[in-house]
């Protein structure tokens, strides 16, 4: 039964519904399984919508559900225009789409834009010859010598960015796996092909895509072969289309890049609506190690100006590694000794591990960063079981540790499948500090003190406090380098939210400077508790707990 309290989707400003939302990201495979053989499905997201909405999630989004191989997690697409038989068909996603806009939740897409399998037709098509329909759908060379300053991503499976194709005699260009060969974004047959998928899946109700892989899809040699010129006018003509055809679509790029070139895929509020915060996450786990705000701080003050109605993507952890791209080489050591001591839990440069095991299943820890995340200027977006602190499995490949089936109930399987433990695409976790007889959603919807209740009345302070989603942001001087603290505010009103967190684990005194709100009375947030006035000297003193934080309204007297 749907919530009469929860709200609907809005009728006013549909346009930047994104910069208010909280996302909830889902591997399908992982979710629930409807059908009994094991594996997640679509029919099973849909019969746990009444969780998410329970919850608080204003927007859904899935993971790659298409055909494919399943060689990367569905990221080796095969069909672009339909369903993975395991996960389903497209009339299970229109039922999944109409069921989530009753309750008010909306639903994005993953969109592979970059590549595709080696088992497309497009693909299979293009090796026959060199002189096909499709022969220049992929980038083919005589040799593997070509864009030599572009990296290996994958340094830990692959040597080259080309691989060998006997059937045509050439090389093909892949920045993944070698069973992803990247499409030709030079031929305008391409560019045409993938604007018709995106018109597909949003003429059948998604309210956008998160583009996978966007910084990587035209090739230039003497660059990285990243970020060029050529890319962003191709995102600008995806924006045009679906502005023109789907105006409260949203799209979200995943561009791992420092902040100088990821605020470039914004355009000029013409490209990309939202962008991954990829250099803030690992400082806010470096700030809890070194017990300092003072890596959060500076990564913020970095962070680059966005344009109006355009917004941030911050994360804590996702389906992938934790990334450790965008640090230094000594950060990048102290992180890993930090958290992956074991050298089983590293993947490709990053570590392999869900946020519970990452900081030693701390519950005040946990508060901390996702209290930060709903209050830092972006759009949360939650990784599915993290509401529970689940677990996960560092001794399976590659990044399947952290896509592991969620864990519902104490009962067989974790209430994921009722299918014959055998047959289950991955194990549930079973340790005794992770495992689904003690960590699951039943047993936290009956605790009203688990963490799951936690973060459902964290979502709901958010949602009423709309100015911590399109609010103006501004750092705050303290004296205690273990303490951060900033201000959300709107110009066009008085309302104003101050946010306090200690990084460190001991208990901590700060003095904040709130000289710009001399005589306002702080009403902490949670428990609706007024404290003192802020003095004429507007230095305001607070004691914070360990890990702790405090959210307060500063209301005119």
């Amino acid at each position: 039964m749907l919530d009469p309290s929860r709200r609907t989707l809005a009728l006013n400003d549909e346009r930047t519904w994104f910069q208010r939302a909280v996302f909830y990201e889902v591997y399908v495979r992982g979710f629930y399984d409807a059908t009994g053989d094991g594996q997640g499905d679509i029919r099973g997201v849909t019969s746990k919508l009444d969780y998410l909405e329970w919850l608080g999630i204003d927007c859904l989004w899935l993971l790659p559900f298409y055909a494919s191989p399943w060689k990367d997690g569905g990221y080796d697409v095969s069909d672009y225009y339909s369903v993975h038989p395991a996960y389903g068909s497209v009339t299970d996603i229109e039922e999944l789409l109409n069921q989530a806009h009753l309750r008010g939740i909306r639903v994005i897409a993953d969109l592979v834009l970059n590549h595709t399998s080696d088992q497309h037709p497009w693909f299979a098509e293009s090796k026959m010859s060199r002189d096909n329909p499709k022969s220049d759908w992929y980038v083919w060379a005589d040799d593997d010598g070509g864009y030599q300053s572009a990296p290996v991503i994958f340094i830990d499976s692959q040597s080259s960015n080309w691989t060998y194709c006997p059937d045509r005699e050439q090389y093909y260009w892949h920045r993944f796996f070698n069973h992803q060969p990247d499409l030709n974004y030079e031929n305008p047959d391409v560019q045409e092909a993938m604007l018709q998928v995106v018109r597909y899946w949003l003429g059948l109700g998604f309210d956008g895509f998160r583009l996978d892989a966007a910084a990587y899809l035209f090739q230039a040699e003497g660059t990285c072969c990243e970020n060029l010129p050529a890319t962003h006018t191709f995102l600008k003509r995806i924006r045009s289309v679906v502005d023109a055809e789907f105006p409260e679509a949203v799209l979200l790029a995943e561009v791992n890049q420092v902040p100088s070139e990821v605020v470039n895929y914004f355009g000029n509020g013409d490209e990309c609506h939202m962008c991954y915060d990829f250099p803030l996450m690992p400082r806010l786990f470096l700030s809890v190690k070194t017990e300092s705000a003072l890596p959060t701080a500076e990564a913020l003050r970095q962070t680059p100006d966005i344009p109006a109605g355009c917004q941030w993507g911050i994360f804590l952890r996702n389906h992938d590694e934790l990334t450790l791209e965008m640090v230094t080489d000594q950060e990048r050591e102290f992180l890993y000794s930090a958290f992956a001591s074991d050298p089983i839990s590293r993947r490709n440069v990053g570590i392999g591990r869900r946020l519970a095991p990452l900081i030693d299943n701390d519950r005040r820890v946990a508060e901390l960063l996702h209290a930060l995340i709903l209050s830092l200027p972006g759009s949360p977006i939650l990784y599915y079981g993290d509401e529970i602190l689940m677990g996960d499995n560092i001794y399976l490949g590659d990044r399947d540790s952290v896509r592991t089936p969620m864990q519902w109930s104490p009962d067989r399987n974790g209430g994921f499948s009722r299918a014959d433990p055998a047959r289950l695409y991955s194990s549930p976790i079973i340790d005794p500090v992770y495992g689904y007889q003690v960590v699951n959603v039943e047993s936290q919807m009956n605790n009203p003190s688990s963490f799951l209740r936690w973060t459902r009345e964290m979502l709901s302070v958010r949602h009423r406090e709309s100015v911590l989603g399109d609010g103006e942001f501004k750092l705050l001087s303290v004296d205690n380098d273990c303490v951060l603290a900033f201000a959300r505010f709107l110009a066009r009103d008085e309302r104003v939210v101050l946010c306090v967190f200690n990084f460190a684990s001991k208990v901590q005194p700060v003095s904040v400077n709130l000289s710009d709100w001399i005589s306002r009375v702080p009403v902490e947030l949670l428990g609706m508790t007024p404290f003192p006035v802020i003095e004429d000297d507007g230095a305001y003193r607070l004691t914070l707990a360990p890990y702790g934080f405090l959210w307060f309204e500063l209301c005119v007297a």
